[in-house]
């Protein structure tokens, strides 16, 4: 009698883990249409050692719904010069999606409005890496100012979160 429990209280348990995963991945990104309507590749360019990397990627993944194909380099700064991100704004990953970068722990608010408005910029960056930001520890404390990086690599404001 008491294995049937157990055997249903398994079943039970993993119907519930499995339903909320299933809700949890339809309404991902339902917050972010540009993203969800996004076909094309993501690529996450990160160092091998860097961790808060993999928390970002896990956060575009999960709150976003995006298809993350992570590619480990020896040295990031080669990806970094061949976008021309100025080192005054480099973070410790860099995004390749839609034609455009995104450098640093971007929250999925910029990039969905990146991918819905569709500027004509190479891509946006917030420097560092800002407490609380996605992927990183510790609480957010100020405004993050997120930038874009025009075709002569000029920044200028993109948005504020």
């Amino acid at each position: 009698m008491k294995i049937k429990k157990l055997y249903f209280g398994i079943i039970v348990i993993s119907i519930a883990v499995i339903s909320l995963v299933y809700i949890i991945s339809i309404s991902a990104n339902e917050n972010y249409p540009a993203l969800q309507n996004y076909n094309g590749q993501i690529d996450f360019y990160k160092s091998l050692s860097c961790g808060c990397c993999d928390v970002h990627a896990s956060y575009l993944r999960n709150s976003g719904g995006l298809d993350v194909n992570i590619i480990e380099v020896e040295d990031i700064s080669k990806i970094k010069s061949q976008y021309n991100i100025p080192k005054s704004f480099e973070s410790c990953h860099t995004v390749i999606i839609g034609g455009y970068f995104v450098e640093g722990h971007i929250p999925l608010e910029a990039i969905n409005k990146l991918i819905a408005d569709k500027p004509d910029i190479n891509g946006i960056l917030l420097p560092g890496m800002p407490s609380g930001s996605p992927g990183m520890p510790g609480r957010k404390n100020s405004e993050w100012i997120i930038y874009s990086m025009s075709k002569d690599s000029t920044t200028n404001e993109f948005m504020r979160i």
